[in-house]
């Protein structure tokens, strides 16, 4: 039903949730409410929304409230014992059937490199240049919590049933020790329902599109209703607006926060994470090869001891190592035991297996490196390289 004419002129109303419309005169531009001022929700939840829980009162919104250390222990931690006696490995050097078979395979994996050398070269000289890598793994517990909050759907509300566990009170177990996992829970009798902060417990927000008219100007007659002088526009049927595709002319979309719902869950959410904290340290050694290739390749196992606090390596025929794991045990126990728990800790000693192999290829001499139980190959100086293109 159409409006009657007010001063004079015709006057239409775009309402937020059923907008109207009228013709518009011939030739005359038309006329349009102004948009609603766009609503401005807190983007933050309000300090108001959560309630005060002994033993959490850090606790922040999003930011979480860092780290917890763990409580004192009620009982004296084990001591840690010194390690097993470590055996003597003998590993014999590889054979040049070995070095010349991992050579060739190398040269076949490079798209720009002629089999030729590894194939025919003539191996001189094997040299082992053996080298041991220390590694201590210190596994630990950390947590921390962090207000949260999702729709209300008639989930359990027990805030102040009783008071809550303490965060590290809250049962939580990893499922294999040195290896990284994470777990996120809530923290039980923390749990309340609240009105959304964002919507103000409508369960629906202004368009930001429309500014909460429903409408917009017709982009097609630029708001007139006419394309021409007298050719009224199809797009919008005359009206110089039309319906916001983002909110169906509603004017409104729903909360995207509470999904509508009007009401949140609060509650705090308790973070465990378990991590592998490792150190290596690999002894000089006088072959030439980077060290950086050992980080990819495995040794034989010369020794082992996993304990909750490993006693540092004693009587090892290389002092170095001795003095690595002196300084790596001290190191970790002092950086994880201020924010974390121990659980264990885990020292290995590696002997990787280096060959260097100088072989002859047309005249000159080159060298390759066989290393670790892998058999990988470090050839820096290949001398049948080219430049090649994908085309």
């Amino acid at each position: 039903m159409e409006s009657q004419p007010v001063s004079g002129h015709q006057n239409r109303t775009y309402g937020t949730a059923n907008p109207g419309y009228i013709p518009a005169s011939a030739g005359r531009p038309a006329m349009f409410a102004p948009p609603a001022a766009e609503f401005q929700g807190p983007s933050a939840p309000p300090a108001g929304m959560f309630d005060n829980m002994p033993g959490y009162e850090g606790t922040m919104a999003g930011g979480g409230g860092g780290f917890l250390p763990p409580p004192i222990p009620a009982f004296p931690v084990p001591q840690p014992q010194p390690g097993p006696e470590q055996p003597h490995w003998n590993i014999p050097s590889i054979t040049e059937d070995t070095a010349r078979k991992a050579f060739v395979q190398f040269a076949s994996s490079k798209c720009c490199y002629s089999a030729a050398p590894a194939k025919d070269g003539v191996i001189t000289s094997m040299d082992a240049f053996n080298t041991y890598r220390y590694r201590l793994e210190t596994f630990t517990e950390s947590r921390s919590t962090e207000w949260s909050h999702e729709p209300y759907n008639g989930q359990p509300v027990d805030a102040l049933a009783q008071p809550p566990p303490g965060p590290w009170d809250v049962p939580a177990q990893a499922t294999n020790f040195f290896v990284d996992s994470k777990q996120i829970m809530k923290v039980p009798y923390t749990s309340s329902m609240k009105a959304c902060h964002v919507c103000v417990g409508m369960g629906r927000k202004p368009c930001k599109d429309c500014a909460g008219a429903g409408n917009k100007v017709c982009w097609v007659c630029n708001g007139s209703g006419y394309r021409m002088r007298n050719d009224q526009c199809h797009h919008c049927s005359g009206r110089g607006r039309e319906n916001c595709i983002h909110c169906h002319g509603q004017g409104s979309k729903q909360c995207e926060t509470c999904h509508g719902k009007q009401q949140l869950l609060v509650y705090i959410n308790l973070t465990v994470k378990w991590t592998n904290n490792s150190d290596n340290y690999v002894v000089e050694q006088s072959s030439g090869l980077q060290v950086h290739n050992l980080s990819n390749v495995s040794g034989k196992e010369l020794f082992r001891d996993s304990q909750y606090m490993v006693y540092p390596v004693m009587g090892f025929p290389d002092p170095t190592v001795v003095n690595a794991a002196q300084r790596l045990v001290s190191e970790h126990q002092g950086k994880f035991s201020q924010t974390s728990r121990i659980l264990q800790q885990r020292q290995t000693i590696e002997l990787i297996p280096i060959t260097k192999v100088t072989y002859l290829w047309k005249g000159k001499s080159h060298v390759y490196f066989v290393y670790g139980n892998e058999f990988k190959v470090s050839a820096d100086d290949y001398p049948a390289t080219c430049c090649c293109s994908v085309m």
